[in-house]
């Protein structure tokens, strides 16, 4: 345990971080979500709007 916390605050004093200047996971896919559903809005935007109005008239009418 001490040698691992050893290599590791060393590693980060010599600038060595491993995780330093990468892109974190999260930001990738936040992006790739993101286009994903602009994708998928403008392919199926329409059809979309009219299965959400549906629904939404089917609970409002019952």
């Amino acid at each position: 345990m001490a040698d691992r916390w050893w290599r590791g605050r060393t590693a980060r004093l010599a600038g060595e971080d491993p995780e330093r200047g990468d892109v974190p996971g999260w930001v990738l896919v936040t992006l790739m979500t993101a286009g994903l559903v602009v994708a998928l809005w403008a392919i199926a935007g329409d059809a979309l709007v009219n299965v959400f109005n549906t629904a939404l008239d089917r609970v409002l009418n019952l």
